[in-house]
């Protein structure tokens, strides 16, 4: 598949397959080399069925808030600033907004419950629901969007106020790879995490 780079320097056209085995290669560089890759693993055991019951306590809530904001190039300042926003809702808005998000029929529906929080945009929100519902939903980055823009699956720039559109072909993008690849949707996250990390500082 020929598609054109989404790399943060506006490189050339370039060809990128994501085949099954191609993913399977990125998938294990991601175990290797991402710090994070245990405690995802052991917090997408653990996390949804605390979540869907409402059975879960604030460190739990701010997990994946600051499971996004810690693997990004960002200004310790502005990481900061980002995870004392969320800090700010009270406690039992947060059992009713991710308990709210996880009983939701409609990707709509669970954007709308999430974001009502402060500090809670749509990217956000897509992390809690990577923890939600693994097997359904991944996060949403600038990183990621630029890998499936390079590799031809997603067309056009990662949007600077990113709407529930957007991440909807976002996800379709992803599971038309998951479906294509025969894997889930979180080894086809890890993989794209990964296919542009020589781009990223934070590698």
């Amino acid at each position: 598949m020929t598609g054109y780079s989404g790399r943060p320097d506006g490189g050339n056209e370039t060809t990128i397959d994501l085949t099954r085995d191609r993913i399977d290669e990125l998938a294990a560089e991601y175990e290797a080399r991402e710090p994070f890759d245990l405690v995802e693993r052991e917090h997408v055991e653990t996390v949804p069925g605390a979540f869907a019951s409402g059975e879960f306590g604030r460190r739990d809530a701010e997990w994946p808030v600051q499971w996004y904001y810690r693997r990004r190039s960002l200004p310790d300042a502005n990481r900061r600033a980002a995870e004392e926003r969320f800090l700010d809702n009270d406690y039992e808005a947060m059992v009713d907004a991710i308990q709210g998000a996880a009983a939701a029929d409609s990707l709509d529906e669970k954007l709308d419950s999430l974001t009502a929080l402060v500090g809670v945009d749509v990217p956000v929100a897509s992390a809690i629901l990577t923890f939600t519902h693994p097997d359904a939903y991944v996060a949403i980055g600038e990183r990621e969007w630029d890998a499936l823009r390079a590799a031809g699956e997603l067309d056009g720039a990662y949007p600077d106020a990113l709407a529930p559109d957007d991440y909807g072909r976002y996800l379709d993008a992803v599971r038309r790879v998951a479906d294509r690849t025969d894997h889930d949707v979180w080894t086809v996250y890890r993989a794209l995490w990964r296919l542009d990390a020589d781009d990223y500082s934070s590698d």
